[in-house]
């Protein structure tokens, strides 16, 4: 069986579909060499309140850093942790899980307190959640590999040097991705499909909202239930035939 690699930037705390992306691969590669895009999910992510959902954001230096790299952004107020764990006690302290999945995410928090740079902070959280859901795929960093001009040229040429038979992709990219760039070099195409996700026993509904952090999700089902609602664990792992993967 050939391997599965994924190319995708850092996200703070992301959501469900990030972590079935990194679920469905052999290996997840960092892609924190693009440049760093404001208002966007690199530095922020959303919870559920009474309210509806509420952005939790990394304060990150970009004044007179217009082209800076995610991996060169730095954190810009160090209260931020804090901060963000007291909200996250605030709005989840009834959820069922909150005990267990609470003290993981307060460990966390706590190391990345003196964490200078967002990508790190990043990492950190991406590796406690995989850790607690199982998910085994190693996680790696463009700047690991050389890099070439070129968009898509440069995710073929990382491909290779992973030595990826598949590329796994959000759908996203499919308005710009040359997919024959890919085939020319043997290597096949596949694209994350979102659709179907169940609803859970979420806090403060209705409304339901699927587009918040998966700590939402674990918090209320747990580990071993988050799973249950979750598309990777079962289908995408093992579908290797199809130009679609759910």
């Amino acid at each position: 069986m050939g391997k599965r690699v994924a190319i995708v930037q850092s996200s703070y705390i992301p959501w469900k579909g990030y972590f079935d992306l990194i679920n469905g691969v052999d290996e997840f590669i960092l892609y924190d060499d693009l440049q760093y895009t404001r208002r966007d999910w690199r530095n922020r992510n959303r919870i559920k309140t009474p309210d509806g959902a509420a952005w939790l954001t990394i304060p990150v230096k970009v004044k007179g850093r217009y082209y800076q790299k995610i991996r060169e952004t730095e954190v810009s107020d160090r209260g931020w942790s804090d901060r963000h764990w007291k909200t996250i006690c605030l709005n989840y302290a009834r959820a069922p899980w909150f005990k267990d999945i609470g003290s993981v995410l307060h460990d966390v928090y706590r190391r990345c307190r003196d964490e200078t740079h967002l990508s790190s902070i990043n990492f950190q959280f991406l590796q406690a959640i995989s850790a607690m859901l199982a998910i085994k795929t190693r996680i790696t960093w463009s700047m690991d590999y050389d890099l070439v001009e070129g968009r898509t040229e440069r995710l073929v040429y990382l491909c290779r040097q992973a030595g990826a038979s598949e590329y796994l992709s959000g759908p996203a990219a499919k308005a710009y991705l040359d997919e024959t760039l890919f085939s020319d070099h043997g290597i096949r195409v596949c694209w994350m499909d979102y659709g179907g996700y169940g609803q859970y026993r979420q806090l403060f509904c209705p409304p339901f909202i699927h587009e918040v952090s998966i700590i939402d999700l674990m918090m209320n089902e747990g580990p071993e239930g988050a799973k249950k609602y979750m598309l990777s664990f079962g289908s995408i792992s093992t579908n290797r035939q199809g130009d679609t993967v759910l």
